[in-house]
């Protein structure tokens, strides 16, 4: 009868070739893995784009009744210190007369639910074709609503960046925004 040899690590006990196959195994994925690291990090936001993210900015020397524009995103955005009238008459529009109902207050209210009813910050892209509305600057025309008007179809806001008449289908989107002082907003 011929005897028959079992090969060494046949019952389970590891042999050499078992090992080098493993740390084999292991040196190829982490190899993978700082291969294909700078690819995967290279689809993170620059840090240039991360900046723009947010901005801050200082409303102090906006006076009542004025209004500003700053870039935010690559988009304009207004920031309107509005007057008592211009409140009064935000406050005072039945929802019922609007193509997109939205309350004056759901307006004006921060990230942290606070109210401020003097300062309205939209985006001044017209939600028709994305033209950018006039109203901004001294002497420009705001349309019959004394908000915006967007001189390239007709569009006019009223004094909340509601839409009040022409073809656009939306009022003035309202960016994400806080108040982290009485002087300081922070948008987006």
């Amino acid at each position: 009868m011929a005897s028959s040899t079992i090969p060494s690590g046949a019952h389970g006990d590891p042999t050499r070739r078992d090992f080098l196959m493993v740390a084999t195994g292991a040196m190829a994925a982490v190899g993978a893995i700082a291969t294909a690291w700078p690819f995967i990090n290279n689809l993170n936001p620059a840090a240039d784009t991360l900046a723009l993210s947010s901005i801050e900015v200082n409303v102090k020397p906006i006076a009542v009744g004025q209004a500003i524009t700053v870039k935010w995103r690559g988009r304009p955005v207004f920031i309107r210190h509005r007057t008592p009238e211009d409140i009064k008459e935000a406050e005072s529009v039945k929802l019922s007369e609007l193509p997109d109902p939205e309350t004056d207050t759901a307006r004006v209210t921060d990230s942290a639910k606070k109210v401020r009813p003097e300062w309205l910050i939209v985006v001044g892209v017209c939600t028709h074709l994305g033209c950018v509305p006039l109203g901004t600057k001294q002497g420009d025309p705001r349309g019959e609503y004394n908000g915006w008007f967007c001189p390239c179809h007709g569009s006019q806001y009223d004094t909340s960046g509601r839409i009040r008449k022409g073809p656009a289908p939306a009022n003035l989107a309202v960016p994400s925004y806080l108040f982290t002082s009485d002087t300081l907003v922070k948008i987006g």
